[in-house]
């Protein structure tokens, strides 16, 4: 398994707040240095896949990106789908969690974290 950490432009990016609730949660839970902020899809949703984020140790197949300071792992299939996408933490009256602007999105459900292409 390589070390190195990916030197290309990261395929996501992260609003302002949702890097200060990310550092905020790895603090409160105390994630050590050996995890990373998993970002991917997975299959299932209303809408046919679903969001991944969270910490997690790297496994065979994924990139590790630098990004705003916090280590991300996602696995190399999982780009083609994420590629320009900007993670965002929303914490109003109305919504609180993160969100997701994806612009290979070719269709969302009302929930936010479900998507087809």
């Amino acid at each position: 398994m390589s070390t190195a950490v990916e030197t290309a432009l990261a395929p996501v990016s992260f609003t302002q707040g949702a890097v200060r609730e990310l550092n905020k949660l790895r603090d409160q839970q105390e994630i050590g240095d050996d995890f990373g902020l998993r970002v991917g899809v997975e299959g299932g949703g209303c809408s046919g896949m679903n969001y991944v984020l969270g910490f997690d140790q790297k496994k065979d197949g994924d990139q590790e990106y630098i990004i705003d300071g916090i280590k991300v792992y996602m696995h190399k299939a999982h780009g083609l789908y994420l590629v320009g996408m900007q993670i965002d933490f929303q914490d109003g009256l109305n919504a609180r969690g993160f969100t997701f602007n994806n612009p290979n999105a070719a269709s969302t459900c009302g929930c936010g974290s479900s998507f087809s292409v």
